[in-house]
């Protein structure tokens, strides 16, 4: 007698369970079983954390308190330079200070916190202090003018390259200008002076313990004018590792092919603008990133007036937190209403004459940009206007 086979006799035998592995290989992939999986994710998760970044940032944040500490107990006998040899003694005077200052130091947030530091030492008034930082931002601006030369330099176009800088210190200058004037009114009239923030007893206490030994023996070793300069020179420094504590993003085209759309959209720049200075807390980083983008083609220069107006306002926020480290709640005022006018100048502008202001200040950078005299006279003039200033 012939065997015949059953299928459904065939199919009723117990099967062995199919290895996965297996089966993906003959199915031409290899597919990981789902708990193996997850492994690789916890895996995939930790080893994107950084520990290098993290210990960074710790040191930076810890060098900034020392910082505006030593920058606090060297200020005051610095008033016979800042008001005898500068004569720094108005509101005039402390702008085109502020200014230069950051011009010669390449970063407008040090110069903040020594406004800060010469206010609560005496050496500068509640004006003077607020036009100081007002400069220190006019000043800070220059860097991003700085980076499209040097892209110049590597044979990249000059429009291209210079028109981000231009932009920086053209809408700078447009909307901290009117803000100035703005806040030289609230502060006179004292309509804000009850907005203050004292430093607590145990933020104080903290701030003490954490370097209260490192700026006692500074202080007793070096001469106090030359512990104002340590302290100056250590926060730029934090600075400096603050900015490297933050990712290195690489852009592809793919990545920012959602994110396109966006741009045509002024709020959206404007808040991004803003969120992108809160996180590196440097206006100049935020601002800078503009040069290479605009040169990849991945954003536009009438694109980016609103994101430049929103980095000037969280640019403030460390100079915010020099006046709580410091203990004045006038300081904490100061920085208060410079944040408040900026956004006030800005709020306007984009919401009653923002088109008419974007053909404005793209009609002068393509003035600037067009040959090389009228590029000599925008950068003779940005230098002038500062020396005049502390000339009078």
């Amino acid at each position: 007698m012939q065997k015949t086979s059953d299928p459904d006799l065939n199919n009723n035998q117990p099967q062995p369970p199919p290895n996965p592995i297996l089966l993906s290989r003959v199915e031409g992939s290899l597919s990981i079983p789902e708990s193996h999986t997850l492994v690789e994710t916890k895996k995939a998760w930790w080893s994107k954390v950084r520990i290098d970044k993290i210990g960074l940032f710790i040191i930076s944040i810890y060098l900034f308190i020392l910082a505006i500490m030593l920058l606090k107990d060297g200020a005051r006998v610095l008033t016979p330079l800042i008001q005898g040899t500068f004569q720094v003694t108005n509101a005039a005077n402390s702008l085109g200070f502020g200014w230069l200052f950051a011009y010669i130091i390449m970063s407008g947030s040090p110069v903040a916190a020594a406004a800060l530091a010469f206010f609560d030492s005496g050496v500068v008034s509640k004006l003077g202090a607020f036009a100081m930082i007002t400069g220190s931002r006019l000043g800070a601006s220059f860097i991003v003018l700085l980076i499209g030369f040097l892209y110049v330099l590597r044979g990249r176009n000059r429009a291209t390259s210079l028109s981000m800088g231009l932009l920086s210190l053209s809408i700078t200058g447009s909307t901290y200008i009117p803000a100035f004037f703005l806040g030289i009114f609230l502060l006179q009239t004292g309509q804000l002076d009850r907005i203050q923030f004292n430093r607590g007893a145990l933020l104080h206490s903290t701030t003490d313990l954490l370097v209260g030994p490192i700026t006692d023996f500074i202080s007793g070793v070096f001469p106090q004018w030359v512990v104002f300069f340590i302290g100056l020179g250590i926060i730029y420094f934090s600075f400096s590792l603050f900015d490297k504590c933050l990712p290195q993003m690489a852009i592809k085209e793919s990545q920012v092919g959602w994110a396109s759309r966006l741009v045509y959209r002024p709020v959206v720049m404007f808040l991004f603008g803003a969120l992108i200075t809160l996180i590196s807390m440097s206006v100049s980083v935020s601002l800078s990133i503009l040069v290479p983008l605009s040169n990849r083609g991945f954003i536009r220069r009438e694109n980016v007036l609103p994101y430049i107006m929103g980095a000037n306002i969280t640019t403030f926020i460390d100079t915010l937190l020099a006046a709580v480290l410091l203990g004045n709640p006038p300081a904490f005022t100061i920085v208060f209403v410079e944040m408040l006018t900026i956004t006030l100048v800005s709020m306007i502008i984009l919401i009653f004459f923002y088109p008419r202001y974007q053909r404005m200040i793209l009609n002068f950078v393509a003035w600037v940009t067009e040959n090389n005299r009228n590029l000599a006279v925008f950068l003779f003039t940005i230098f002038l206007i500062p020396i005049l200033l502390v000339l009078i």
